[in-house]
């Protein structure tokens, strides 16, 4: 498949980039600076910037699927949804947060008592993401939940997916490596199974 991936220089989209290249995909890394992009064969640098509606329109053109790895703090969702559309992409996936997932029957974690205020600026627009997806009726998206500890670590491809609620292993922890993470949405593209929707991962 043809992939863009935009935030290719960032943590998650690291690894994602790394991933699709094992698998032998074509992608197009799209970062504000591509000097970071690591050049191997199936990589095609490409500076972008979703502040520039009809400038990323024209670089996510022709791909197979688009896949956003930015922070929801600084993202204007209409503006990057009118690019996507403006591109003709047929299928959206979004690296989401773990702040909107249920830790109870209509209570997010967000919303708990205990939930970091630090952490409240990323969460609460990650989530009205999420909701305004959850609208959408023209785009084909997936929205891809971490676990709440989430970072460097092993590519397993042993884990567990959900939904709506947050995971958590046996002895109560929950935890993703961006590796795993990065397994688990590299899948979704090849083989769709949460089209329209959110899942989750964890071990």
């Amino acid at each position: 498949m043809k992939l863009a991936l935009i935030g290719a220089t960032g943590n998650v989209g690291r690894r994602l980039l790394a991933e699709a290249i094992r698998r032998g995909h074509a992608v197009t890394a799209i970062a504000r600076k591509v000097a970071d992009v690591e050049i191997v064969a199936g990589v095609r640098p490409a500076v972008g910037d979703l502040t520039d509606e009809s400038g990323m329109a024209d670089l996510l053109r022709g791909h197979d699927a688009v896949i956003l790895s930015v922070p929801f703090r600084s993202l204007d969702v209409e503006a990057m949804l009118r690019a996507v559309k403006g591109a003709g992409a047929p299928r959206l996936l979004v690296v989401g947060g773990a702040a909107s997932l249920e830790v109870a029957p209509g209570l997010a974690l967000v919303d708990t008592p205990d939930f970091p205020e630090f952490i409240k600026p990323e969460a609460i627009p990650a989530r009205a993401a999420l909701e305004r997806l959850r609208q959408e009726d023209e785009l084909d998206w997936t929205y891809l939940s971490p676990s709440v500890f989430f970072g460097p670590g092993e590519r397993t491809g042993r884990f567990q997916l959900g939904t709506d609620r947050l995971l958590s292993d046996e002895i109560g922890k929950s935890h993703i490596s961006y590796e795993d993470y990065a397994v688990a949405m590299l899948d979704e593209i090849e083989q769709p199974r949460h089209r329209r929707a959110r899942f989750t991962i964890g071990y």
